[in-house]
């Protein structure tokens, strides 16, 4: 593919400070007895331990969605691939995706050597597979459009994408917009007066952030409330995941799995999936009004190609079990009065996101509920 550079930024890790309900018991015990320094010296420690539960990452659920590469093999023409491509990436982006698992049907987990970064810039459209296609116009069209130029190298699969439509993600920002994040990239010129990184992030100046990367890294930066760029602070780089924690969708990632099993034993999120949801005209008719889905932190829906995940799961040497019903926690018909015989993975992709997201809503909405605090309780 393309010569896509690395998203920059590092995971804060922080430890958090344990107290026990003893501790409460011991405080109203000392407050009744008119030990008030005992309380107060508590007190200012349990203020402490409040400030790094609110600068500590929030793990936010996450929604992923797996596509088979092979829906790429079975168009006529480039421009076909293309449109594909795009309604699959403005389908995610509407509904919120956080993740995209493209998978090839190989037996077995290959290296990816074919695909990966340093490889599939050299890679001519006659030896690309469709997973590489997909993958790379599913990534370019995610990236920002200041930030292309520097991120992919001209490609031939890439002809025909100034035809589709933009994603106008949130992160998708013009230059007289001015939000608490911007994605951008790293560059070669040294910063100015100071040590750090310039990065354009897409305004008219580049900005400064506090660390020193290596040029042609893609980078989210908390721009702050200032629109003043002349400042003498640095920004800074925070992990992709930070907008989404202030409730913003912030785009979604691409990865590629060689087979079906790899979609889940290769999972990005720590801990992996946690639900497994198959669709296929095979699967339970359920309302979408009826369905109750678990609350989960990670979440993953997938879609099979023209022979539907039955044909993914049985050529797939990793799975001992063959019955799609073992494989996925749930098993949906999402479309079960169609009028078509068929019905194409970039249509399933779009009636099924829309099928699922009341049920994730509010299966979303119990999480919150549990994370709130009790009343009267800190």
């Amino acid at each position: 593919m393309g010569k896509k550079k690395k998203r920059g930024g590092l995971e804060p890790e922080l430890k958090e400070a344990a107290t026990g309900e003893n501790h409460e018991s011991q405080n109203e015990l000392s407050l009744a007895n008119g030990d008030s320094s005992s309380y107060d010296n508590k007190k200012k420690k349990k203020s402490k331990r409040d400030q790094l539960n609110d600068d500590a990452p929030i793990e936010v659920p996450t929604v992923s969605v797996a596509v088979p590469g092979s829906i790429i093999d079975n168009t006529q023409s480039l421009e076909l691939a293309t449109r594909l491509a795009g309604q699959i990436a403005r389908a995610v982006t509407i509904f919120r995706i956080d993740e995209v698992v493209v998978f090839d049907n190989k037996s077995s987990s290959d290296n990816y050597s074919r695909s990966s970064a340093a490889n599939r810039s050299n890679r001519s459209d006659e030896n690309e597979s469709g997973a590489a296609f997909l993958v790379r116009l599913l990534e370019y069209l995610e990236t920002p459009q200041y930030l292309r130029k520097a991120l992919f190298s001209m490609h031939s699969s890439l002809r025909f994408v100034g035809m589709l439509p933009p994603l106008d993600a949130p992160h998708h920002l013009r230059k007289h917009e001015w939000a608490p994040f911007r994605e951008g990239v790293t560059l070669k010129e040294n910063a100015p007066n100071s040590v750090g990184t310039l990065v354009d992030v897409g305004l008219n100046k580049n900005v400064v952030v506090d660390q020193v990367l290596d040029p042609g890294v893609r980078v989210t930066v908390a721009m702050g409330t200032s629109r003043n760029l002349d400042a003498d602070s640095p920004h800074q780089v925070v992990p992709p995941s930070k907008p989404k924690e202030s409730g913003m969708y912030w785009g979604y990632k691409v990865r590629y799995a060689p087979n079906i099993s790899s979609v889940f034993k290769n999972c990005s999120y720590k801990g992996g999936y946690d639900h497994l949801i198959g669709t296929s005209e095979h699967g339970d008719i359920v309302n979408s009004s009826d369905l109750t889905l678990p609350t989960f932190r990670h979440l993953l829906i997938a879609f099979g190609g023209l022979a539907g995940l039955e044909e993914s799961i049985e050529e797939d040497d990793g799975l001992k079990q063959k019955n799609a019903r073992e494989v996925f926690h749930s098993y949906f018909n999402t479309c079960p009065h169609q009028g078509s015989r068929t019905i194409r993975t970039e249509e399933a992709i779009f009636i099924s996101l829309q099928y699922f997201q009341e049920p994730i809503s509010r299966a979303l909405r119990r999480v919150e509920y549990k994370s709130k605090p009790e009343d009267g309780k800190c």
